[in-house]
């Protein structure tokens, strides 16, 4: 094609098949699903839903470059908008970068033409453009032509007259000579020389934006003097607007207050030794291994009940945190990593209640690097972000741990970029958290919310421009706020700054900011084995010691680690962990089916010291008592051979709500459950046992209660998946086959011509000759073919065998042999030579 495109579809069609490769990778949502031809893609990607999605996606300079071109002449010549982003003065670093800022808007198709005749798709003019109701980022307001449009022409010659300029015939030539006033530096100079110092001062408060003042039904003599001469123009009752021409003028030419063509830098830096951070991460990896460990132990036997609306209640949550010793907010952190990784769901049963699952019970028998790498692919894939636990949703109410509406589908986005760009700093260098949140919202400024826009209009005698809304209260910088601080938790970062397995982590074949779950569980596998030898060794021994405690000197084993947690009960933690021994833990190690003697083994086999006296008096003392009683199912009962012990019992005040009576000299029965029997009497400092119906002693074994299996929640995606190149090059094959067929020239047959975008028309019996000299010729066609669902397509084949009533060719429109039924085939055309 030659020639200037007239359209964005024409300059699409001379694009490589490299540039619109590009385009659908930057707007995969073009693709769904496949354009029919390039005359398709460009109505699609002229949409409103698409260009906005795209428009969010710009960084601040290229965004601003669009906004500028929104407030040009359409079409807007290279060198106008250079003047509009850089201004009269000139900037270097302004005119450095808008090379690159148009040529990424031509990229994403939210420009088009040449140089000289640059033009913003309407959809996007139409978003960026200032209007009363959405006013511009840039602060501008409307055009001269647009203020005045409706403005009797009687006023409009008084306007141009005060201003100086000589009456006209029409109002269009009124308003054009006062848009060429307001555009002419020295004149509009010699104007604003002769304007009251008021008025002046009135100028500059609206210079900025919000272009909108209010006025009084007398204006001030200042005021007036404005309005007289078209520098304020009414909009409305009592509201005036300064008119676009004459802000660029006082903003010398500027269409934004601070253009940034160059990324805030990632300063002030800290360098530390790039050990230190490792060692840091991997003790705090550990530590979210430990705490993780710590929640599945503690829901062992079962969590707590789902709300019905889904999630924990608040006193769950809290009771969560007194567990884990740990803040609420820091629980529903730790809930939501274990949700990831699927070690924690619902079991689904009539009274529905959170535990462990099945995975839970595999994660646990792994080696702790590999469990850190489940942890932390988990967590970087996953949409769902725990710092809005316990805020207010739409409808203003709280928003539950592991419950529903927690997602926030840029989250996954927001880790890998704000890891990312730490990834980008020498090894061991840390930024403020500040930096960071400057720079993702320089390079995604609009994925928060909205533009900074719908500002009440300023009082023109005094008010200044209303306050835009906190850029670090939107959604994506309190994302990169909490992933910075989940970073740290997980042993990602250490010391602030990224960790080499953190960089590992991050490393994905894949250059989109969204890999395959494949590819973030490599990466996660190549960082584990990189933290594998900073985790500390389990040790297999503790140090007894007289005061009934044991100390480890660093994590145990896991066996030893679930034998002593029965045996005693964890009385702090740290770098060394401590046991404290107490006649409740001991005898819930006799209840597990231990004997004293086992359990004196067991600790002088584990113990670098000896076993102390008291311990071992402690473990022989519960176990003396242990199972003297027995209690079994009567409703219940409680039986022993020393009649003197059951009498004590009867006499003793605090059995009576168990409703205790002798039904034999050694046995009593009572009027409550087995449990409840159990309970009361260790509380009034007995030791009694389980016993089945057949008398045997039960075994209180701690069983784990678990779900059925259970996935992992799936991230909800934050739009269409990022096309592989497969699929990518495979669209525009299509594309370019389906444009053919809708854009080659036919031979001219003795059927009437179909209309545009019709498909072709023949008997049965001309389609089957022009097959069948298609096949002797080796030439192309242009069919009209219905499939099976009845859907009508128009398709480029070239046939390369007929019989049987099927014709089998080579589409050009999928790119592949096919067979096609003759009767399904409408009709047939013969292309032009020169067309394929």
């Amino acid at each position: 094609m030659t020639g200037t495109p007239r359209t964005l579809a024409e300059e699409l069609r001379t694009r490589t098949d490299r540039g619109l490769v590009g385009l659908l990778r930057a707007r995969p949502d073009l693709l769904n699903p496949v354009p029919g031809d390039v005359t398709q893609l460009a109505t699609r990607a002229g949409t409103r839903a698409s260009v906005v999605r795209a428009v969010e996606r710009l960084d601040r300079f290229v965004l601003q470059t669009a906004e500028a071109l929104a407030v040009a002449p359409d079409p807007c010549p290279y060198d106008t908008l250079g003047a509009l982003m850089a201004g009269d003065a000139g900037d270097p670093a302004v005119a450095a970068e808008l090379p690159r800022a148009v040529a990424e808007l031509r990229a994403q198709a939210l420009v088009w033409g040449p140089d000289e005749r640059l033009r913003l798709v309407r959809t996007a003019r139409e978003l960026l453009t200032p209007s009363a109701a959405h006013p511009s980022p840039t602060g501008l307001g409307p055009t001269v032509a647009e203020a005045m449009a409706g403005m009797s022409p009687g006023l409009l010659q008084e306007i141009i007259a005060a201003a100086g300029l000589p009456t006209t015939h029409d109002p269009v030539t009124a308003v054009a000579s006062l848009t060429a006033l307001f555009s002419d530096r020295a004149r509009m100079a010699a104007l604003l020389d002769t304007a009251p110092a008021e008025s002046v001062a009135v100028l500059d408060k609206l210079l900025w934006g919000p272009p909108y003042g209010g006025v009084t039904d007398r204006p001030a003599p200042h005021l007036q003097w404005l309005l007289d001469r078209g520098l304020l123009i009414p909009a409305g009752a009592r509201n005036v607007v300064l008119p676009r021409e004459a802000a660029l003028h006082l903003r010398g030419g500027r269409a934004h207050h601070t253009p940034e063509p160059v990324p805030p830098a990632l300063s002030p830096a800290t360098e530390r030794d790039p050990q230190l951070v490792d060692n840091a991460a991997a003790n705090q990896a550990f530590t979210a291994l430990a705490t993780v460990e710590e929640l599945l132990k503690e829901w062992d036997l079962g969590g707590p009940a789902v709300l019905r609306a889904g999630g924990m209640s608040v006193r769950d949550l809290k009771r969560t945190a007194t567990a884990l010793d740990t803040t609420e907010q820091l629980a529903a952190f730790w809930l939501e990593l274990a949700y990831a990784a699927g070690l924690i769901a619902s079991d689904g049963e009539a009274d529905e209640r959170f535990a462990a699952t099945p995975a839970a019970e595999e994660w646990l028998q792994l080696p702790d690097h590999e469990r850190w790498a489940a942890l932390a692919a988990g967590w970087l894939a996953a949409t769902r972000a725990p710092g809005i636990v316990g805020t207010a949703d739409a409808k203003g109410r709280a928003l539950a741990a592991l419950g529903p509406h927690l997602d926030r589908s840029p989250a996954p986005e927001v880790r890998r970029r704000a890891l990312g760009l730490l990834a980008t700093l020498p090894p061991g260098t840390a930024v403020p958290a500040t930096a960071v949140l400057a720079r993702l919202q320089w390079e995604r400024p609009l994925r928060g919310g909205a533009p900074a826009a719908g500002q009440a209009p300023a009082a023109a005698d005094g008010a200044t421009a209303a306050p835009g809304a906190d850029p670090a209260d939107d959604l994506r910088s309190r994302l990169a706020h909490w992933t910075l601080t989940e970073a740290e938790l997980l042993g990602v970062t250490g010391r602030g700054a990224l960790s080499t397995h953190g960089r590992t982590l991050i490393d994905t074949a894949s250059d989109s900011a969204a890999p395959t779950p494949a590819e973030t569980t490599a990466a996660a596998t190549r960082a584990a084995a990189l933290l594998a030898p900073l985790l500390p060794e389990p040790v297999d021994h503790v140090l007894l010691q007289a005061d009934l405690t044991a100390v480890a000197p660093g994590p145990l084993r896991r066996p030893l680690a679930e034998a002593l947690g029965v045996l005693a009960d964890i009385e702090s933690k740290g770098g060394a962990t401590v046991y404290r021994f107490t006649p409740g833990s001991v005898r819930r190690a006799l209840d597990a089916g231990r004997s004293a003697a086992e359990l004196q083994e067991f600790l002088a086999t584990h113990s670098r010291t000896p076993v102390p006296q008291p311990l071992a008096y402690l473990i022989d003392d519960v176990a003396r008592k242990h199972g003297q009683l027995r209690i079994g199912a009567a409703a219940a009962y409680v039986r022993c051979d020393d009649d003197a012990l059951l009498s004590e019992i009867l006499a003793d005040r605090r059995a009576a709500a168990l409703r205790l009576r002798r039904l034999a000299p050694t046995v009593l029965a009572a009027q409550t459950s087995p449990d409840q029997l159990l309970d009361g009497l260790r509380a009034m400092g007995y030791a009694p046992a389980a016993e089945s119906a057949a008398g045997d002693v039960l075994i209180a074994r701690a069983d784990s209660y678990r779900t059925p299996p259970r996935t992992a929640p799936a991230p909800v995606p934050d739009g269409p998946p990022s096309p592989d190149p497969t699929l990518l090059a495979a669209a525009v094959r299509a594309i370019r086959a389906g444009d053919l067929a809708a854009t080659a020239e036919r031979k001219p047959v003795h059927a009437p011509a179909p209309s545009p975008g019709a498909l072709p028309r023949t008997t049965s019996a001309e389609t089957l000759a022009t097959m069948q000299a298609a096949v002797l010729t080796n030439s192309a066609l242009w069919i009209g073919y219905v499939n099976a669902d009845g859907a009508a397509s128009q398709r480029v084949i070239a046939p390369v065998r007929v019989e049987g009533g099927f014709v089998t060719a080579y589409d050009h429109t999928s790119d592949e042999v096919r067979t096609y039924p003759l009767h399904r085939i409408t009709g047939v055309a013969e292309l032009a030579d020169d067309s394929v």
